[in-house]
């Protein structure tokens, strides 16, 4: 097993973190407390080649591997996690669906803009009823004449209301299978669609400088034509985005960790108490063991199920366990590196502060803590009876 990451790997590695501790660093606080979307980050981010960085280049991606991705995010989430999340959302959620399952048609009209972030894509899953289970989606899509007609609304959708948004992908129920179920399907609906309201969602305790959205749709008529791939295939198109969104979000539990880690060690080793600086201490040494240990462990966790999904092997239950274990190790590194800072912990002038928020997210969303487990118990077969 080759764990070596390659030269190109490395230098792009390199690149983003002196990116965002350039650009990012220096904001993400402001921002932060501003609840403000950074159109200028945004910007910068895309000249930088962060957007669609597994598209073919036909398409104006970059054209590299999903490791390479992960290692993206990885670095953002180090500094900021609303830069990381604009990034992995606009990656997995925005281009992703319409990259693998789009036509021809669709990839050429959306993607070249969106893959060099001048424009975003939401991924309307989630709405007030449908959260974890997501095949309880309410929203509806019917098809008159040569029109689909969207009634419903979605929730907690990144990218979503951004004044360069170009549009969401919408998971409705366009119709009953034989056996009775809901036939889902997704469709594509541009921003500027008559009786489609964004509405962006404020005084969030995390990711405050990523745009987060209610979507309401009011008998929004789209052309028969934006049908992403074929009918009753939206759940499985959903069920497949997010797998690979999955490794995404792991990328910011393992990237925020890191960044956590390391704010927490310079302060132990600055800060003196009864005369010493508390690093030394060996109750403080080990938690801090304890940090370092668990985030390689988590490194090593999720660069092999990106390994197995850039060799085409399957990943679902790996990229589940990442997500799991990546999100919750960040948890207890964010909870020690707040207990070394103490009271300093607490305020937010100290960057650890916005860590610690920025973390429970991702034990929510693209699939809870609990969803993970059930993911991976149903892979291991505990429900084989």
């Amino acid at each position: 097993m080759n764990y070596s990451l390659s030269k190109e790997q490395e230098m792009l590695r390199n690149a983003v973190r002196e990116f965002a501790e350039g650009e990012i660093a220096p904001k993400a606080e402001e921002l932060d407390r501003k609840e403000e979307f950074s159109y200028e980050i945004t910007k910068k981010m895309g000249e930088m080649g962060f957007f669609g960085i597994t598209v073919d280049q036909k398409y104006g991606g970059q054209g590299l591997d999903y490791l390479s991705y992960i290692i993206v995010v990885e670095e953002l989430a180090r500094v900021d996690a609303s830069q990381a999340a604009t990034i992995a959302a606009a990656n997995s959620l925005g281009i992703g669906p319409i990259y693998n399952f789009g036509s021809e048609h669709q990839k050429k009209k959306y993607l070249p803009d969106l893959c060099c972030g001048k424009k975003l894509w939401g991924f309307g899953l989630t709405e007030p009823e449908a959260g974890s289970d997501a095949s309880a989606t309410k929203t509806t899509a019917e098809l008159k004449g040569h029109k689909w007609i969207i009634n419903g609304s979605k929730i907690f959708i990144t990218n979503a209301a951004t004044e360069i948004t170009a549009g969401v992908t919408v998971q409705a129920v366009t119709g009953k299978r034989p056996d009775g179920r809901k036939e889902l399907s997704c469709l594509l609906v541009e921003s500027d669609a008559k009786g489609f309201t964004r509405r962006p969602m404020k005084n969030k305790m995390v990711w405050r400088a990523s745009n987060t959205a209610e979507l309401y749709f009011d008998n929004v008529e789209v052309p028969e034509e934006n049908l992403l791939g074929n009918r009753d295939e939206g759940f499985h198109q959903m069920l497949q985005t997010l797998d690979s969104g999955r490794l995404a979000i792991a990328a910011m539990g393992l990237g925020g960790a890191q960044g956590a880690f390391e704010l927490a060690l310079k302060y132990a080793k600055e800060r003196k108490q009864f005369g010493k600086a508390i690093s030394t201490f060996q109750i403080n040494a080990f938690k801090l063991a304890d940090c370092a240990t668990e985030i390689e462990a988590a490194r090593n966790l999720l660069y092999k199920a990106c390994w197995l999904k850039d060799h085409g092997k399957p990943f679902s239950k790996e990229a589940a366990m990442a997500k799991l274990f990546c999100s919750e190790v960040m948890h207890r590194v964010v909870n020690h590196a707040v207990q070394l800072h103490g009271g300093y912990g607490l305020m937010q002038e100290y960057k650890v502060e916005r860590f610690y928020r920025d973390q429970k997210l991702l034990e929510i969303g693209e699939g809870t803590s609990e969803i993970q487990r059930l993911v991976i118990s149903r892979a291991i077969g505990c429900y084989d009876i």
